[in-house]
């Protein structure tokens, strides 16, 4: 008979879910490459008779398997080498400043400034600034043996073999992770067709979310570094154009979801046959076995699908003639100035600049003043937890406490039983991947798996055993303390959710995209850009509402009390793609007057959001005709006014 936990043993929901692991599949190729490009180092080391050299470059394949992420082999390149060539800078500046004092404080503070900057780029830069700071840190901190030139040769060796194991399958799968990712984001539509009319309650919401995310990775991965391929690469060509055919079948969902009619199972099935097609690289004719659509929506569904076979069955796509949903992009030149601009002249990158170099000068300082030992491990984990873009900072702190603690576990039996030397070679084949097996589950999954192989190298380092083992506890607990009080509680943005004002934002967006969804002045690709636009940012809001939920009361609280607008803010972004595919194939389309009257309820519930103090209570004096295209729309926007009208509870 089970027995309930008493109220006040009831663990609080923030702290139920930092740590419920994430559910993901275990990739395989990963974790071979975490076992031979962190063994092989060492037992080259060790054959040579200078394990300290083995350790660095297994050091080095460390960062590498962190970032081995991408499925591209395009995008490998440059996810793992470009991070390599800021660490060797790192690893360079770190040890020109070893045992200088206050010099070393000052250009680790300096560097941390840098890394903070450069962070706020993207994800490539992040990961590139977070390794300048981690091998300077390392740098500043531990002896480095041999010449000023070995060590980040060794490092940066280290991260490359990992690149190297990486790129070994390319010949043999070049363009397979990218069909896969389309293909898959096929069968995510299938699933939102067989969703819609659905009455179970979330089913067709979870299923648009899960649209919007797959949609968002495949273009990320078709268009990355665009400017260099495009035009030049047959395959990338025709997965884009794949890409922007499924998607007239993803704005015709909401007017079958609307219609409050499921759609036929041969509708769906269709889109999985199709699936199957990219992923094999198949041209030539497809049945899909369409049923005869009777109505307006169904029309619409049944237009758009019978196009994107056409697509998918085409053997060749005129480069020239595609339009791309993102928008063109712009040369290299002009992306590293926008890029230069945006760290030189932004707000937020000062702002996270300074965060950061306040709280590692802060660090410093101390381990200068107060002896501890290995001082460095104090700013390595102010440096990981102080990573805004890999999640809340409160939780990562909380999650890098925690894995450090059941890592230690791991470490203690390592180092107390198994001695030095060879035997090294086999506990790191043992070790090494549980980084790539573990990281997707969270982040204190992946600081558990982390740490005992931290502490394996440094031993090798140094030999210290497990006199290891408490430093790193309280360096690890001072890293974590200094990051909560100055880098998140001193700071009033980062414990405030931003949950309403990008609300707001996605709002006053739909406004204009509902005056340009039924205008004549706005070209078909640009009015596609603008919804697609809207979507990936309805899926920014609801990652920054997940992450909020994660932080303690009041701002996880105040972040659940925005769900339900949320909700209507999606729902009204929907209608409006509704009524478009509506009025295209058929309906009578909309006076200028209803929509002006629509766009300005839009534009009122914006500034609502945007000014809590001040919400606008529900307006019924702007109505349309009730047979109107543009209803359904209406009656969102008025459940959404009346969320946020202060009238209610």
């Amino acid at each position: 008979m089970s027995r309930e936990l008493p109220i006040g043993l009831t663990p609080p929901d923030w702290l139920v879910r930092n740590l419920r692991p994430q559910q993901a599949p275990v990739n395989r190729p990963a974790v071979a490459r975490a076992a031979l490009a962190m063994a092989l180092p060492l037992l080259i080391g060790l054959a040579l008779g200078q394990p300290a050299y083995g350790a660095l470059a297994s050091m080095g394949a460390l960062s590498g398997v962190i970032g081995d992420t991408a499925d591209a082999y395009r995008i490998r390149i440059l996810n793992i080498a470009i991070p390599q060539a800021f660490g060797a800078v790192g690893i360079t500046l770190g040890a020109a400043v070893y045992g200088h004092g206050w010099l070393a404080v000052t250009a680790v503070t300096a560097v941390a400034l840098v890394s903070g900057m450069i962070s706020t780029i993207g994800a490539v830069a992040s990961v590139s600034g977070l390794l300048l700071l981690l091998n300077s840190v390392v740098g500043a901190g531990l002896p480095m043996p041999g010449d000023w030139w070995l060590a980040p040769v060794l490092m940066t060796g280290g991260g490359l073999l990992v690149l190297l194991l990486a790129l070994l399958a390319w010949p043999l799968r070049s363009g397979v992770p990218e069909r896969a990712a389309v293909a898959g984001t096929y069968r995510t539509v299938a699933g939102l067709l067989a969703a819609s009319g659905s009455t179970a309650p979330g089913a067709y919401e979870d299923a648009r979310h899960a649209v919007t995310q797959s949609l968002n990775q495949s273009y990320d991965l078709v268009l990355a570094h665009r400017a260099r391929h495009h035009g030049r690469s047959p395959e990338l060509t025709r997965l884009l154009a794949q890409l922007n055919a499924i998607t007239p079948v993803v704005e015709a969902a909401p007017a079958a979801h609307l219609a409050g009619r499921p759609l036929p199972p041969e509708v769906p099935a269709a889109v999985r046959h199709l699936a199957q097609a990219v992923e094999t690289g198949f041209t030539g004719p497809i049945g899909l076995g369409l049923p005869t659509p009777t109505e307006e929506t169904g029309r619409a569904v049944d237009h758009a699908l019978r196009h994107t076979a056409e697509v998918v069955a085409a053997p060749d796509v005129d480069p020239l003639g595609l339009v791309d949903r993102l928008g063109r992009p712009a040369a290299l030149r002009v992306r590293a100035a926008r890029a230069a601009h945006d760290v030189l002249l932004s707000a937020a990158s000062w702002r996270y600049g300074l965060r950061l170099a306040l709280c590692i000068g802060l660090a410093q300082v101390l381990v200068s003043i107060v002896t501890v030992p290995r001082s460095y491990w104090v700013a390595l984990t102010i440096t990981f937890v102080l990573k805004p873009d890999f999640g809340s900072v409160f939780s990562r702190a909380l999650l890098r406490a925690l894995g450090t603690v059941a890592g230690l576990v791991v470490a203690a039996a390592v180092l107390s039983q198994v001695p030095r030397g060879w035997w090294d070679v086999p506990v790191m084949l043992l070790l090494a991947p549980l980084i790539p097996a573990l990281t997707p589950r969270g982040y204190g999954y992946q600081t558990a798996a982390i740490t005992p192989v931290i502490l394996l190298l440094s031993d090798i380092l140094n030999r210290q055993g497990t006199a290891l083992l408490l430093p790193r506890l309280v360096d690890s607990l001072i890293g974590c303390a200094i990051a909560l009080v100055a880098g998140y509680l001193l700071w009033p943005e980062s414990w405030h959710t931003r949950v309403g004002d990008r609300l707001a934002d996605a709002v006053a967006d739909t406004a204009r995209y509902a005056e340009s969804a039924f205008g004549s002045h706005v070209d078909p690709p640009a009015r596609a850009r603008m919804r697609r636009r809207l979507y990936r940012d309805l899926s920014v809001i609801r990652t920054e509402f997940q992450r909020a939920l994660t932080e303690p009361p009041p701002t996880g609280t105040r972040a659940a009390a925005w769900w339900p607008l949320v909700v209507a803010v999606e729902r009204i972004v929907d209608a409006t793609t509704a009524a478009r595919v509506r009025v295209k194939h058929g309906a009578e389309p909309p006076s200028e007057a209803e929509i002006t009257h629509v766009a300005r309820q839009l534009r009122e519930l914006s500034e609502g959001l945007r000014d809590t103090d001040v919400l606008y209570p529900v307006r019924t004096d702007l109505t349309g005709p009730p047979d109107s295209v543009l209803e359904p729309l209406r009656q969102e926007v008025a459940a959404a006014r009346t969320i946020a009208s202060p009238h209610q509870p």
